[in-house]
């Protein structure tokens, strides 16, 4: 199957050529046809399978072919949890949408309205928002729904988790009855479910991973360790690795900002980013990371959805998180398109009781033991899932053979021991 089996305009293959996309993944291939066919669809993918272009692509379609560039008002909506993800989205809409004319916005908060207002009246056809912005500009009087005929939910759980549910109810009451809903998740327990429900007509289900799995090209280790030996554990692991690209994440902003200033003096080049950076400070981040002016981001939850960014070696849990559901989104951000990926936990002995829940969902995690901060001998080992929780005696690499990271793979990542400008 490849995107021309889709029957995608010629303008649309170009732009996916151009990116070196041929053949679309399962969920682009399984929602694309019933969006160009106008049903509604509740889609449920692994993060890093392409839930973003399984919508844009048809939608850019169906607007070009309705001459929507010449009608007034906005014709779509997509609503997105974070920040980060409607600026993703918003680059995919630019960069698949070329040569078709048609205009969108971002709209988001942390940043001054000016800029999105300004675009807003001088017209376009697709709003890319997150809820508490676009609630502000439609208060405002700035933006009409009126005439909405694409409706988008993207990572309707994560909106869900972050208290949304309310904001999300509002923006729906202000849209058109006639239109097309797209609800796309990277999981789907039973409450996306009912809100599904109660606003999909007749909705395609398009599932093309068991719920809540972590991906099959992610090799997951457990490392048990004391809190106070974490730092000194990430050391390690760092100082074992061939030049990794790796994202870390903590509990709190304050940890993530104490762990970056601990990597700074390491002569590890890190940035941190979390709610408390302003907007612009978060894209420079990701655009330095994106870039490789640094190998290591360090953030929390506020990143574990929608990054965009490609060969990601590694992400580390340097604090576990509350939940299995959260742990997939984490490590999903490796092991994306095709490509391997490690991930890699810290487990504290406080911490044991979110780890059992972690192999619920995540059951072929291997133990990494004989290091030298192993703590497991000091609290209740987690529970064995199904015998699949191995022992692993060495330091987990990476196989860097094809790797498009470039500079050659036996160059220590550590600025004091590598001529790499881009690790100092």
């Amino acid at each position: 199957m490849t995107f021309e089996n889709l029957k995608l305009l010629p303008q649309i293959l170009h732009s996916l050529a151009a990116k070196g996309y041929i053949n679309p993944t399962p969920i682009q291939e399984k929602s694309i046809p019933h969006i160009l066919e106008g049903k509604d669809i509740c889609g449920s993918a692994q993060t890093g399978t392409g839930k973003t272009a399984a919508f844009a692509l048809p939608m850019l379609q169906l607007l070009f072919n309705s001459n929507a560039h010449q009608r007034k008002g906005i014709k779509a909506l997509i609503l997105a949890p974070t920040r980060e993800l409607a600026q993703q989205i918003s680059d995919s809409f630019r960069e698949y949408g070329k040569g078709l004319h048609l205009r969108h916005a971002v709209i988001y908060g942390g940043v001054s309205q000016h800029g999105q207002t300004t675009a807003l009246r001088s017209g376009v056809d697709i709003v890319i928002a997150t809820p508490g912005r676009l609630l502000d500009l439609m208060t405002q009087g700035h933006v009409h729904l009126n005439t909405i005929e694409f409706f988008v939910l993207d990572e309707v759980d994560r909106m869900l988790d972050m208290g949304f549910i309310n904001d999300i109810k509002k923006i729906i009451a202000k849209l058109p009855a006639k239109k097309q809903t797209l609800f796309f998740s990277a999981t789907m327990p039973v409450e996306i479910k009912k809100l599904s429900d109660s606003l999909l007509k007749n909705p395609v289900i398009v599932q093309t991973a068991p719920v809540s799995t972590a991906a099959d090209l992610v090799k997951q280790y457990v490392y048990h360790v004391k809190t106070e030996n974490k730092k000194a554990l990430l050391k390690h692991i760092l100082d074992q690795e061939e030049k990794p690209h790796v994202l870390v994440f903590t509990r709190t902003k304050r940890g993530a900002d104490k762990l970056v200033k601990s990597l700074l003096a390491e002569h590890i080049k890190a940035e941190a980013i979390h709610g408390n950076k302003s907007q612009n400070t978060r894209q420079k981040a990701l655009d330095r990371f994106k870039n490789r002016t640094i190998s290591m981001l360090v953030a929390t939850d506020v990143a574990s959805r929608g990054l965009d960014i490609t060969d990601i070696s590694h992400v580390i849990n340097y604090d576990l998180p509350e939940d299995g559901e959260t742990y997939i989104h984490r490590i999903g951000r490796t092991g994306r398109a095709g490509a391997s990926g490690i991930a890699i936990s810290f487990c504290s002995p406080d911490e044991r009781s979110q780890l059992r829940d972690i192999m619920k969902l995540a059951k072929n995690i291997e133990e990494v033991k004989a290091h030298p901060h192993d703590a497991s001998h000091h609290s209740e080992e987690p529970r064995k899932q199904n015998g699949q929780n191995q022992q692993r005696r060495f330091t987990p690499r990476r196989n860097n053979s094809g790797s498009n990271s470039g500079g050659g793979g036996h160059s220590s990542w550590r600025g004091k021991r590598t001529n790499d400008r881009s690790y100092r």
